[in-house]
């Protein structure tokens, strides 16, 4: 089993005492930092999100696995994202009000920097004031949204309206990710793309920033 397969078994199995150490052990067997990150961290997210909506994990194994994650990226990040140029942007990222789960967000927020782009993370549970005010505060034109339960769904048109009464919703592009999205919600929300991981996140955004965003 190669290291990074270790890192997303680790992952997958909540093994939160033992995620460092087999990080640290497939940096050692010279696997890229970001490799590790979206190939360990992020397949493991995705099987973890698998097992939650078949039943056999609950929501306190998906707040674990997201505690998991955070403890591989303290020594990811800075390898990551070190030499990075935060050039384009900025993207405002953040989990809607009433969603206090990082999983996905923190892994999207560290390939874009990556990528070379200047990431303003509000953190989670994040109201459409502020939202509002960050992209006033930063002269954004990309917003990047993540929610997870469906019970939160509506907090997403709430972030739609706000930015609509600030005069604001024409000058930005807002893509949503997250467990519980779907193409429908683009079209009810009136929102712009959705994506389904890291991955799609710097193709969606770097699509955007090319046409001048």
């Amino acid at each position: 089993m190669s290291g990074i397969d270790k890192v997303r078994e680790g992952l997958v199995n909540l093994e939160i005492e033992n995620i460092q150490p087999v990080t640290r052990e497939a940096l050692d067997a010279g696997a890229a930092p970001l490799d590790i990150a979206l190939e360990g961290l992020g397949n493991g997210m995705k099987q973890v999100g698998d097992l939650f909506q078949s039943g056999e994990y609950y929501l306190a194994d998906l707040v674990l696995a997201g505690e998991t994650m955070k403890e591989a990226m303290k020594m990811l990040d800075p390898l990551v994202t070190g030499e990075a140029r935060a050039e384009k942007g900025p993207v405002v990222l953040f989990a809607v009000k009433g969603d206090i789960h990082d999983i996905g967000k923190i892994l999207v927020s560290t390939v874009l920097f990556a990528s070379g782009f200047n990431v303003k993370d509000l953190g989670v549970d994040v109201t459409e004031d502020q939202v509002v005010d960050a992209v006033k505060g930063n002269g954004a034109s990309l917003v990047g949204m993540s929610v997870l339960l469906s019970p939160m769904i509506g907090s997403l048109g709430d972030v739609v309206d706000a930015l609509k009464e600030a005069g604001l919703r024409n000058s930005v592009k807002i893509a949503i990710g997250g467990a519980c999205t779907s193409p429908e919600l683009l079209e009810k929300f009136g929102l712009d793309a959705m994506g389904k991981d890291a991955v799609d996140a710097v193709r969606i955004f770097e699509g955007w920033y090319d046409q001048g965003l």
